[in-house]
């Protein structure tokens, strides 16, 4: 159960599919379905929805980490969710596709770092969970694949998530063949930043830089990044980027970041964070 005092409208008791972990302000998300290869099914999607809304706006999350227990990272759709699928009317299957949308979208707009670490296969929609990450590892095995086609469907939802990391041309190869993918290909490809067979200790200096940083300064970067994803520089743009720095400059944290470099002493983010021990709290799948 959640030992901490903080007042959530998440109810995080009845977890099926998903389990949670918060330590030293390292949140972490874990598919828990390895019996099936933690293949999503509308459950999973929605218990994924409840835990990023909870740490979105828990105060001792700092950091998140998308990992996966079992051999398989996630298999993509469950077979029996896309039999029920398969017997929904479109107003079924549109309501249906709008809870993965969510999920995408609330991952890739998560407003603090995450870090999707991946062993095995990732397949179909989990493809779409490690492009909306921030930062991804996977391990030397590790496999990929966009099937929907073989199928006779596409990877709609997500393709926005999928395109922006892959680009264009790949995302038409890889989309259009439905072939598989290694490691190496998915780094070459911007779908992954770093392949390592112990993904804890690869993520670790990532973690500990990221701590380091300026919490706020993060969540700013990531909605900057958000706005400048179409490539374009005109005025607005301009307007926009010249606002957001003098804005920050003058915010609370942004004085205590500056003031700190002059007065050669860790700001105070830092100093919270070496001197803080956070409780222990996890929840684990039913």
């Amino acid at each position: 159960m959640i030992t901490d005092t903080q007042t959530t409208t998440h109810d995080l008791s009845q977890l099926q599919h998903v389990s949670y972990a918060l330590n030293n302000g390292v949140a972490e998300l874990i598919l828990d379905r390895a019996d099936v290869h933690n293949a999503f099914d509308e459950v999973m999607i929605s218990e994924m929805i409840s835990v990023l809304g909870y740490f979105a706006t828990h105060k001792d999350c700092q950091v998140l980490v998308l990992k996966a227990n079992g051999k398989n990272f996630s298999a993509g759709a469950d077979l029996n969710w896309m039999r029920k699928q398969a017997k929904m009317d479109f107003e079924q299957n549109l309501n249906d596709a709008k809870a993965l949308a969510k999920l995408m979208q609330n991952l890739d707009r998560f407003p603090k770092p995450t870090i999707a670490l991946v062993q095995g296969a990732a397949f179909g929609g989990a493809l779409g969970l490690i492009c909306a990450s921030d930062i991804a590892i996977a391990t030397e095995r590790a496999s990929f694949c966009l099937s929907e086609v073989k199928l006779g469907l596409i990877p709609a939802v997500i393709s926005p998530y999928v395109v922006r990391a892959m680009g264009n041309h790949a995302s038409r190869r890889y989309m259009l063949t439905a072939e598989r993918f290694d490691a190496q290909t998915a780094l070459k490809l911007n779908v992954i930043h770093e392949i390592s067979d112990d993904l804890d200790a690869a993520a670790k200096p990532i973690i500990e830089a990221l701590l380091a940083n300026s919490p706020q300064g993060m969540a700013w970067v990531k909605t900057l990044l958000s706005r400048l994803e179409d490539g374009v520089i005109d005025q607005d743009t301009i307007d926009y980027t010249s606002e957001r720095i003098a804005r920050i400059r003058v915010s609370t944290e942004g004085q205590e970041g500056l003031n700190a470099f002059f007065e050669k002493r860790q700001p105070n983010w830092q100093q919270a964070h070496s001197t803080k021990s956070t409780p222990n709290d996890t929840q684990g799948a039913h």
